[in-house]
């Protein structure tokens, strides 16, 4: 093994990819790895004002194995090759290279991120898992500005989507937590995990 992972698991909005930059580590997209929009097995909203739309927040709606056979893939030969997912087109364009260049530690981050905290803990590739969390509102103003700049969504669906987000903000953290994640703030973290890379490096 020559490199072990970090994952960040949260509700979006809460900086997950703010902190995986901060890090200067090097950073493996797990939102990459959702379905395309044309998969038939993508789940649905079944209601409020958005039913009947793609339920991008359902675990369903994202590939594990392929996000877990990559992150490995990388803890062994320290490079990979990623899809690039466009959320605003609802698909894949493209891929790219990951490489690690040597280093020990690398960050995982995304919103289904918990959901392979165990598997990786039991192959043996886990440095730590924390689940980043801020206030809800903080984290559904975040969350909207961002999506709406990156036109991920028409405005109305995001800020029902945000929403309903906030109010399920706890029970995301909780099963974050119930999955094997340390719940902490993105400054906490930053400075754990620079106490990481530096024990791993010394």
């Amino acid at each position: 093994m020559q490199s072990r992972v970090i994952v960040l698991a949260g509700p979006s909005g809460a900086g997950k990819s703010r902190l995986a930059e901060r890090t200067g580590l090097p950073v493996l997209r797990l939102d990459d790895f959702y379905k395309d929009g044309s998969d038939p097995t993508l789940p649905r909203l079944t209601e409020g004002a958005n039913a009947g739309l793609v339920d991008w927040d359902h675990p369903d709606s994202w590939l594990p194995d392929d996000a877990l056979a990559t992150l490995s893939e990388l803890c062994t030969s320290g490079y990979a090759e990623v899809p690039v997912y466009e959320i605003a087109r609802n698909g894949r364009c493209g891929s790219h290279v990951v490489h690690l260049d040597g280093s020990p530690l690398f960050v995982a981050e995304g919103i289904f991120a918990q959901d392979i905290v165990a598997a990786c803990e039991e192959a043996g590739l886990l440095a730590a898992a924390y689940c980043v969390t801020q206030r809800p509102v903080v984290t559904f103003w975040r969350r909207l500005t961002r999506d709406l700049r990156e036109r991920r969504k028409p405005p109305l669906v995001l800020v029902r989507r945000g929403l309903a987000l906030m109010r399920n903000q706890r029970v995301v953290v909780a099963d974050a937590v119930a999955k094997g994640c340390r719940r902490t703030t993105p400054e906490q973290a930053f400075h754990d995990i620079e106490r990481m890379r530096e024990n791993a490096t010394s």
